[in-house]
């Protein structure tokens, strides 16, 4: 949070609660953090179903969970587009996106200056091989991203925490796991991602804080220059 500024005094910070353990360990690390008096902030969290999409979440256990940290729960069912062109874009895509205007439109709503996603590192690192194999960009997600076409801040508070962190957590605190039946996951790319940062990390076991620094030493002088 430091390091990258997340959070400021006066913040009023939208969570995106998918349900997953991802987004329950990202409320209760805000939720803990908000008691502290230094950065002051407020948060809310909404839910967003996706009512042809195959991930079944218990409501009423969001609810209570957001009420342990007095934080305000938002439950909003919207439907897939699945109509949409999916030759050029993903069904993975297309839902996401679909989520991802809803969150919008809620931190709208309710005057949020930020949105909090619970993309840990490993999401992050995924994004950057994905950036890098399929559309020939060096990116990825930022903990940190300022919208141009909104005026909003993403955060993404767990971007230090890997994957393998989260699934201890979410075992020690026994988060409820939701019904997750969603057909197009095993096709993702993000799936063959996810198998290709194991099998680099087989071979060399610091791969990941490698990835992860080289975002943030990007050597121009070597790499090709196009003449103006």
């Amino acid at each position: 949070m430091k390091d990258f500024g997340l959070i400021a005094d006066g913040d009023k910070i939208l969570i995106g609660l998918s349900g997953g353990k991802d987004s329950l360990l990202l409320t209760e690390l805000l939720g803990e953090r908000m008691k502290i008096y230094k950065p002051r902030f407020s948060l809310i969290a909404a839910h967003i179903k996706l009512k042809n999409i195959a991930y079944n979440s218990d409501e009423q256990y969001l609810r209570d969970f957001c009420g342990r940290y007095d934080i305000p729960f938002i439950y909003r069912e919207l439907s897939f587009e699945s109509k949409e062109d999916t030759k050029q874009k993903s069904p993975c895509f297309i839902c996401s996106w679909t989520r991802r205007k809803e969150l919008f439109r809620i931190a709208e709503e309710e005057n949020c200056n930020k949105i909090a996603l619970g993309h840990h590192q490993d999401d992050i690192l995924e994004t950057l091989l994905m950036n890098l194999t399929f559309q020939g960009a060096f990116g990825s997600m930022p903990p940190l991203l300022k919208m141009n076409k909104f005026d909003m801040t993403i955060i993404r508070p767990m971007a230090l925490i890997t994957e393998k962190e989260s699934s201890i957590v979410a075992e020690e605190r026994a988060y409820r796991k939701q019904n997750r039946l969603c057909p197009y996951e095993s096709d993702s790319h993000r799936f063959d991602m996810k198998n290709l940062l194991l099998e680099l990390e087989s071979k060399n076991p610091h791969v990941r804080q490698s990835l992860w620094n080289s975002m943030m030493n990007v050597q121009q002088d070597y790499l090709p220059q196009k003449l103006k």
